[in-house]
């Protein structure tokens, strides 16, 4: 599968599945767009997902409130179908706002509470190990996400127990809520401090899928925990999206949503 046009299809769905069932967080969705579309197409092996094979990679969407971009990826790859897509967020729906597992497959966990994701991948990594499955974890994680605390746990607890089966990828957007990160609560310099905490860290393009499908299969051979700061812009795609923390709680109308999908598909 070619990841770039995945990623247009599923940017597209993404403003499609917003606007129908009225949903926000659009622009969380489309920054992070192309790292699923990597993930689900050049990295994880997709038909063992499938089947839910005990040596399956697992991925946990931490940022689950961008679950409309994990839901569009696993329609492309066809581990759901395509067809519930128009369901997003409407009574009886099994495609909640949120990240659910409820009756869907393809997904290890409902998420959405902020702090919850690394925790559990952290867990799921250990488990693993323990017994000796030879499979990775991975964790996609907001940026504005590490300012609770529970994560800085999970950090020291990856890398005094070498999980090196864990790769965490953070969606470096630089928006949260109503400002940017740094004015909310300072990251920065989050690699050394990452570093710090003995992870291996990369820092790259988000939207880059060379470059994010070679650093995702580096991480799988590191002797270390690993953490991938992908530099992202909220609301990629779509120019009156981009970098406007509006767009973490608008969904387009009819006439946004229109020149949203000329934007994507030029």
């Amino acid at each position: 599968m070619d990841s770039l046009l995945i990623s247009k299809s599923v940017r597209a769905s993404v403003l499609k599945m917003t606007n129908k069932g009225k949903s926000s967080h659009v622009g969380s969705a489309l920054s992070c767009s192309d790292i699923l579309s990597v993930l689900y197409t050049r990295v994880l092996d997709v038909e063992k997902i499938k089947i839910q094979s005990n040596n399956r990679d697992r991925f946990v969407m931490s940022k689950g409130h961008a679950g409309a971009a994990l839901y569009a990826v696993l329609a492309e790859v066809g581990i759901i179908d395509k067809e519930i897509l128009s369901t997003h967020y409407q009574n009886g729906s099994n495609l909640s706002g949120h990240v659910s597992h409820k009756l869907l497959k393809g997904i290890e966990i409902s998420t959405g509470s902020l702090g919850h994701g690394l925790p559990i991948s952290i867990g799921m990594a250990y488990g693993l190990k323990i017994n000796k499955i030879d499979s990775n974890v991975f964790c996609l994680m907001s940026d504005g996400e590490l300012d609770e605390g529970s994560n800085w746990e999970a950090l020291l607890f990856g890398a005094h127990h070498n999980l090196r089966n864990l790769i965490v990828i953070i969606d470096r957007n630089n928006l949260q809520s109503i400002k940017t990160t740094e004015e909310t609560l300072a990251l920065e310099p989050l690699d050394q401090k990452i570093l710090s905490f003995g992870w291996d860290v990369h820092n790259v393009d988000g939207h880059n899928h060379i470059e994010l499908e070679s650093t995702l299969k580096k991480a799988k051979s590191s002797l270390k925990p690993s953490l991938i700061i992908s530099q992202t812009t909220k609301g990629k795609g779509v120019s009156y999206m981009e970098n406007s923390v509006l767009w973490h709680y608008r969904s387009p109308n009819n006439e946004e949503l229109k020149n949203a999908l000329k934007e994507i598909n030029s």
